[in-house]
């Protein structure tokens, strides 16, 4: 991949250097078109995911116009099985700000990075910016761990895995947009108070949100979830105390569960007593079928939780916005806690 990667970044380079060569020589090159020459003038911003896309035209409020923001997976292709395309490397190496997740998934950035032309570049690592305060992957009681692929040396210590959602969390959430206004502070320091202000009132209403999960928990009739599915949510129950059961970790690229796991599930749901199974957006609920059918009622309900890692540029035109999802999200977790 790393190899792949190189003769990729060459490539861009190398386009990049003709490109340069080839506007110095045209005979129209002093006469670009008037809107390119806007468009340069604008805070070029780059994001990875769909949180961070959203976080950043949140914090530019009504400068939303003099910037130019870029979402990479934009038609809902998983972060963790991403790969950058030629036009992709191209806007991150020039951009004023990129904003990325930072773990396992984005290994292909510092690469990206060290080929980067604009050196003034301002980066946000959200695993960097939230410390200590980032978990690792866990594996919970009847979950089904991933097979070990043993590509390391024997006897090499295991480097830990952690779990890149962090945007599942509001308090989290809440930590990252101070760091994306500090950023825009930053590239554009003639619009700081906005910023500060924008800023302010994007957290109020984290903040608020945040005391509505809280509430929805401390009165719910149960506190326990049980998804037939990846789990990518452990930041967001691991704020409010919230029991879980799952099939996979949330970064697992299983998809079929064993009978130990099925059985084991299916079992809880009798245990405790649950009415629904839940899933991440666009499951084909294979998995909570199959859960269902092993228990004793068989008539529990199937609901999905939005992790926000298939948003579209679609959705976004559609009006779908991170307090949005989180609030859809909120009452999927009224529904299921006191069913």
């Amino acid at each position: 991949m790393k190899k792949i990667f190189s003769i990729l970044m060459t490539t861009v380079l190398a386009f990049s250097s003709l490109t340069a060569c080839a506007s110095q020589s045209s005979s129209d090159a002093s006469n670009t078109d008037a809107q390119s020459s806007a468009e340069s003038d604008k805070l070029q911003i780059v994001t990875t995911i769909f949180p961070e896309y959203d976080w950043v035209k949140a914090i530019l409020g009504d400068n939303t116009d003099n910037a130019e923001v870029t979402m990479l997976l934009d038609n809902g292709v998983d972060l963790h099985s991403y790969q950058p395309t030629f036009d992709d490397i191209m806007k991150i190496s020039t951009c004023d700000l990129f904003v990325y997740v930072g773990g396992e998934s984005d290994g292909w950035v510092e690469d990206a990075l060290e080929e980067a032309t604009n050196k003034n570049m301002v980066v946000i690592n959200l695993l960097d910016v939230l410390g200590d305060t980032v978990k690792e992957e866990e594996v919970v009681e009847g979950m089904q761990a991933e097979e070990e692929e043993a590509k390391e040396a024997e006897g090499a210590e295991e480097e830990p895995e952690y779990d890149e959602h962090v945007w599942l969390s509001l308090k989290n959430t809440e930590v990252l947009s101070n760091a994306i206004a500090e950023a825009l502070e930053k590239i554009d320091p003639e619009n700081t108070d906005a910023y500060k202000a924008n800023v302010a009132s994007y957290v109020e209403q984290l903040s608020a949100l945040d005391a509505k999960y809280q509430t929805t928990v401390d009165t719910a009739t149960h506190k326990t979830l049980l998804f037939g599915d990846r789990f990518p949510f452990r930041y967001l129950v691991d704020d409010y105390d919230i029991s879980y059961y799952a099939a996979f970790v949330g970064c697992s690229a299983e998809t079929e569960a064993s009978f130990e796991t099925i059985t084991f599930l299916a079992g809880k749901i009798n245990e405790l007593g649950l009415t629904h199974v839940l899933t991440i957006e666009n499951s084909d609920q294979k998995i909570a079928n199959t859960i269902i059918q092993n228990t004793k009622s068989k008539n529990q309900s199937i609901l999905s939780l939005d992790s926000m890692q298939s948003t579209t540029s679609e959705d976004v035109a559609n009006g779908a916005t991170y307090l949005s999802i989180m609030n859809s999200n909120l009452e999927v977790l009224k529904e299921v806690m006191n069913g």
